[in-house]
């Protein structure tokens, strides 16, 4: 196991790579200054040549590249001129209310999700698996902009139950920030939670068919004990792979949430960097979650390794 944990590791190294080429060359390629975009449409080319030495952008596309690699070797990832400060302490500041929210989410889809995915498994073809296999297919194609839109749409401004924008305040008490966290959580938690319920679904017919567990159920041992504790721990290593995938595209999709929401996170934060052609945040905020997305899964590799040792990943195949 430690072999295939270096060679994972080692495997993170030219993705990041890739990562921190292709967002260089796509951040330059978004239309306008950023030196004129910081002074205003009212400074002169003047003023607008000298910020852009400043900036260091009047230097030559490949050492500017060459600077940002060896500044990210360094540990420095940047100085954002838009809000003045470093860029790692920037999204370091932010990472919280994203994680906030984004693991609220992930916890609620696994409530909603999993168990609606096993009852729908043991109830085949019955009306409650059609119509929660409905409601799923429904979840996981529905736009997250266009939901997030219409929970504020419906809870916020018809009804007036729940507040629409911004985190709250401790200040005013718990309940006013969870009061907040409701409707962005839901937003989030949709698509997962549907892809959850479906997959959950198709694993348990899998597992819920092989010989074992109809010669544990002759034996009369207890229906939930013949599900849950055997049924299910082998159903799961296909439901702990999308689990890691849907916590990484729910970091992602935080980017439409947090917007939609004035969530002060990181979606935000990339948001208003675009805005002022922030070059250095941009790709600092795009490394940063890249980061975060190859560590997920290669975390959910090795949980997937411990819960199904057969799995042999060397060979690419079961030992």
């Amino acid at each position: 196991m430690a072999k295939t944990i270096i060679k994972r590791v080692l495997q993170v190294i030219p993705v990041l790579f890739v990562v921190v080429t292709i967002t260089f060359v796509l951040t330059r390629m978004i239309p306008g200054n950023p030196a004129a975009v910081m002074l205003g449409p009212q400074a002169s080319p003047d003023a607008i040549a000298t910020m852009t030495e400043k900036l260091g952008l009047d230097k030559p596309m490949l050492e500017q590249y060459a600077d940002y690699l060896v500044g990210i070797l360094h540990g420095n990832f940047g100085y954002s001129y838009s809000y003045n400060s470093s860029v790692m302490p920037l999204i370091l500041g932010r990472l919280p209310a994203t994680l906030s929210i984004t693991l609220t989410g992930l916890v609620l889809a696994l409530i909603v999700g999993v168990p609606i995915g096993v009852v729908s498994a043991l109830k085949q073809n019955t009306a409650f698996d059609y119509v929660f296999m409905v409601v799923a297919l429904v979840g996981v194609s529905m736009p997250i902009f266009w939901l997030g839109l219409m929970l504020v749409l419906f809870f916020s401004v018809q009804l007036g139950w729940l507040p629409a924008l911004g985190m709250g305040a401790l200040s005013k008490g718990v309940g006013d920030v969870i009061s907040h966290m409701v409707l962005p959580c839901i937003c989030l938690a949709t698509i997962p939670a549907a892809t959850l319920a479906r997959i959950t679904r198709s694993s348990m017919l899998e597992t819920i068919n092989e010989d074992y567990v109809k010669s544990l159920r002759s034996r009369g041992i207890k229906e939930s004990r013949v599900v849950w504790k055997h049924a299910f721990k082998n159903a799961l290593p296909p439901i702990l792979t999308v689990v890691g995938l849907q916590l990484a595209s729910a970091f992602a999709g935080a980017i439409l949430t947090e917007t939609i929401f004035s969530w002060p996170g990181l979606g935000t934060l990339i948001v208003n960097a675009v805005n002022s052609r922030d070059y250095a945040l941009i790709q600092g905020v795009v490394l940063f979650s890249a980061v975060v997305f190859v560590f997920v899964n290669m975390i959910v590799d090795i949980a997937y390794m411990l819960i199904n040792p057969k799995v042999n990943y060397e060979g690419g195949g079961s030992e």
